[in-house]
């Protein structure tokens, strides 16, 4: 009887979901999205299909995780979040720039072709409202947190694209230290609190 198939049993558990990460991540940097099947994935882990839906849910899930999307940038957007509140755009700007730029930092590994496929995006898309313009609405609070964090996602997207899915020879040729005494000025302008409308103004448009 196989062992490894249907629901993971024991201490076993945690080693054969490591085992299914690795080799997903090297079909994924081999193969690309589309050309990395679960069963190709299985079959490299040496386990049932059935064992990558219980420990990641899905395709998508397994990609995540195999290329820490998800659980290496939260972190390092709950880091940039902690400190001195002068000093968050930069923080920011530094935890964009590490984690593309940085061995391990999960899409710093991924080939260029790759950052293009519909469904990578997909999963980059969903990590930029949920893990960043969530993490960065929920520790700005107050009224206008929400409005604040979407213009911070707005600039820290801008660089992701102009720096990494579509370099434009200029930003691409910065340095990580001027990436973030360039954009540093835009980002805190974009966490300001929008300040209201002069009353004569709003008198006026009445």
């Amino acid at each position: 009887m196989n062992k490894n198939r249907g629901r993971p049993r024991g201490r076993t558990a945690p080693a054969t979901k490591a085992r299914i990460a690795e080799k997903a991540r090297a079909l994924f940097l081999e193969h690309g999205y589309q050309g990395t099947t679960l069963r190709t994935v299985a079959a490299a882990a040496e386990v049932d299909v059935a064992l990558i839906g219980y420990h990641f849910g899905s395709k998508q899930g397994l990609f995540g995780e195999a290329m820490n999307i998800r659980c290496g940038r939260s972190t390092a957007i709950v880091r940039a979040l902690e400190g001195d509140p002068a000093t968050l755009p930069e923080r920011l700007i530094d935890a964009v720039t590490s984690l593309w730029e940085e061995p391990g930092g999960g899409f710093a590994a991924l080939e260029p072709a790759a950052l293009r496929d519909e469904d990578v995006l997909r999963v980059f898309r969903e990590f930029l409202e949920r893990e960043v313009l969530g993490r960065i609405a929920d520790h700005l609070g107050g009224r206008y947190a929400t409005d604040r964090a979407t213009a911070a996602v707005a600039v820290i997207g801008g660089l992701i694209f102009t720096r990494y899915l579509n370099p434009l020879a200029s930003v691409a040729a910065l340095s990580a230290g001027d990436v973030r005494r360039t954009l540093a000025p835009a980002l805190r302008g974009a966490l300001r609190t929008p300040r209201p409308a002069p009353a004569a103004l709003l008198s006026h448009s009445a």
